[in-house]
């Protein structure tokens, strides 16, 4: 039986219900003290109407209340499958939605008016996730077209060193390999990026105590070359941060920061500044550079796979491709942290990322902790 159905039979029996109490509150009430015979009153008694006895007043009640019960079940049924109707009538147009949304149109909006009832507040929820799928899907399909387009210019480069080589059998062997090696090292690079940037929002990895100021001077290290071959100056600075997730992954966020600092900054003579710090319950890292004036409209868009901030020939061994921030917004989100992104008044970025901090144990007496 359909919902409505059942409301209908439902509201149908609770008036039946109602009828049949009202009824034998009639007879417990008023027909019961009824005398079941004729009274004899003397002719000096003042009378007014009649006087009729029980069984009388059952012969012509009982009909006219059976009328009544089945004209209640009449009503009954009709209006509640009127009201069933114009009470579920928004749950259909939930349903129309979803089933539009099952058809791959996903821009479909219930926009439901009225009160803010349960009916309401459902189709509202229906339309955010509606909104937010739409989001994603067009999210998804834009690193698709993205990720499809960046993997096959390096096919095609191959494959025209290949055809050139081909054709040209004198030309110099160790150059063709050197280029192929230099295409294929990227298309590697990316493919692994893709698929860090894929397994980044999940977090069913292993979770452990991290210090932030540790992997900040470890990127530190390892990209200080990168940094005196830019003659940009690379500090460190601020205290322990700890925070609990995966060394690795966050390793690669603050690799990626630093290593953003330091390529989109000044040709030379720029500067790039990593503090750790911990503020409350937060831990907080804090990447800070110089470099060119970046357009407010353009920030929020950083984070979005292969966008870059400024149009950088290919031919950097530390170009990149455009997944730096992309991956770090991912691993802050694994990790439940937030990330902000501000441009500095003079140029260049300041990136703050905060995660949870590490609560420290309870030490009681004996030397425990809890």
């Amino acid at each position: 039986m359909s919902v409505r159905s059942k409301l209908t039979l439902s509201y149908a029996g609770f008036l039946m219900v109602a009828g049949a109490l009202l009824l034998a509150a009639v007879w417990l009430f008023l027909l019961r003290y009824v005398p079941d015979r004729a009274l004899i009153v003397s002719a000096e008694t003042p009378t007014h109407g009649v006087f009729p006895i029980r069984t009388n007043l059952l012969r012509v009640f009982a009909p006219r209340a059976a009328a009544v019960l089945a004209l209640l079940l009449v009503i009954g049924l009709v209006g509640g499958w009127i009201l069933a109707g114009r009470m579920l009538a928004p749950l259909t147009r939930i349903t129309d939605a979803a089933r539009t949304a099952g058809n791959r149109s996903l821009s479909h909006r219930i926009h439901m008016q009225g009160r803010q009832d349960e009916f309401r507040e459902l189709a509202d929820a229906f339309d955010s996730m509606l909104e937010q799928l739409e989001s994603h899907v067009a999210e998804q399909q834009r690193f698709a077209a993205n990720a499809s387009h960046e993997l096959r210019t390096p096919l095609a480069i191959s494959r025209t060193l290949l055809e050139v080589a081909r054709k040209d059998p004198t030309r110099d062997r160790g150059e063709l390999i050197e280029r192929l090696h230099s295409v294929n090292a990227r298309a590697i690079d990316l493919t692994e990026a893709l698929l860090l940037l894929s397994h980044g929002d999940r977090a069913d990895f292993a979770r452990e105590s991290v210090d932030l100021s540790l992997l900040a001077e470890e990127a530190a290290e390892t990209l200080l070359p990168l940094a005196e071959q830019r003659r940009i100056t690379l500090d460190v600075t601020g205290g322990a941060a700890r925070t609990d997730g995966s060394a690795e992954l966050l390793l690669r966020m603050v690799t990626n920061l630093v290593q953003n600092a330091v390529v989109h900054n000044l040709p030379t003579g720029g500067t790039v500044t990593v503090h750790t710090e911990e503020h409350g319950d937060t831990s907080v890292l804090r990447v800070e550079n110089t470099g060119p004036r970046l357009p407010p409209d353009m920030v929020p868009t950083l984070t979005e796979p292969f966008r870059r901030a400024t149009d950088r020939v290919r031919t950097d061994e530390h170009a990149g491709v455009g997944l730096g921030l992309a991956i770090v917004h991912s691993i802050v989100r694994a990790h439940a942290g937030t990330l902000d992104l501000v441009p500095g008044p003079s140029g260049g970025l300041l990136v703050t990322v905060r995660l949870p901090r590490t609560r420290q144990p309870t030490p009681i007496r004996g030397g425990a902790a809890v």
